[in-house]
């Protein structure tokens, strides 16, 4: 990856990519968006990948976007491409048929915690706090608001952008941010065991069932029926349902 603000590690069927800018507590800058948005494609496109872990190097998983960089220009046409480039990485982080797994080690902050509300599982040290703090410094955090709302739901999103405050683990775990707050020794235990669980599973049922996930959760509720029961269809007719089905029924008849 450039510079290595982006590192790779793969174990298995498992990518594991790491934020690597602790120096600036691992901002979304222009060049760690294009090097994650590239480390994210390739490890998508890897036939050996069934499963992306994202984590982070350092105390900070992520602090946001670069401010020195935003008010390095005073243009909102410049402006509106850095945040179209953030904006284009979370949707494919939505849009991608390999579930994404954000590992929180520290302070999720900002479009940091756009990020973690973007990926499908989430999992953090229960040392790690998250918040949408834009407000305080004038700037409503109005592109991480996306994410966020459509994760925690209306009420427990908007408080956290309007006053700026922010929450621990075990809160976020609440209100359904992330999965899970563990110690911190166990993080990678829990990170693991969700990775290895879903890389067991059958890649194209994984990836037909994320897609219908987020597609029928934003529908109106016969839509939605409709289109999972095309969904369910569609799956009936893949091999890996009809071997693991049929392994299944013979096994119940021998016992």
């Amino acid at each position: 990856m450039p510079d290595g603000l982006v590192l790779r590690r793969d174990e298995g069927p498992v990518a594991h990519l790491t934020l690597n800018d602790p120096a600036k507590a691992n901002a979304l800058s222009a060049a760690m968006i294009e090097a994650l948005c590239s480390a994210l494609a390739r490890a998508q496109t890897d036939r050996g990948v069934r499963v992306i872990v994202l984590g982070a190097a350092g105390k900070i998983f992520c602090a946001g976007h670069d401010l020195a960089e935003l008010r390095a220009s005073d243009e909102e046409a410049a402006h509106r491409r850095l945040f179209g480039r953030c904006s284009a990485l979370m949707l494919a982080i939505a849009a991608a048929p390999k579930p994404v797994i954000a590992r929180v080690q520290g302070a999720a902050v900002a479009a940091g915690c756009q990020l973690v509300a973007s990926c499908d599982l989430a999992y953090a040290a229960e040392g790690a706090r998250f918040a949408v703090s834009g407000i305080d410094l004038g700037l409503f955090c109005s592109t991480p608001s996306v994410a966020l709302s459509r994760t925690v739901g209306a009420r427990a999103a908007l408080e956290m952008l309007l006053t700026g405050r922010f929450i621990d683990a075990a809160e976020a775990a609440a209100i359904g941010l992330i999965n899970r707050a563990v110690p911190a020794a166990e993080l990678d235990q829990a990170v693991d065991a969700a990775a290895g669980a879903i890389a067991a599973k059958a890649p194209e049922a994984i990836a037909l069932g994320k897609d219908l996930f987020r597609r029928q959760i934003r529908m109106a509720l016969d839509e939605a029926y409709d289109l999972a029961g095309e969904r369910m269809a569609a799956n009936m007719a893949l091999d890996c349902a009809r071997e693991g089905i049929d392994a299944f029924l013979q096994r119940r008849r021998a016992s």
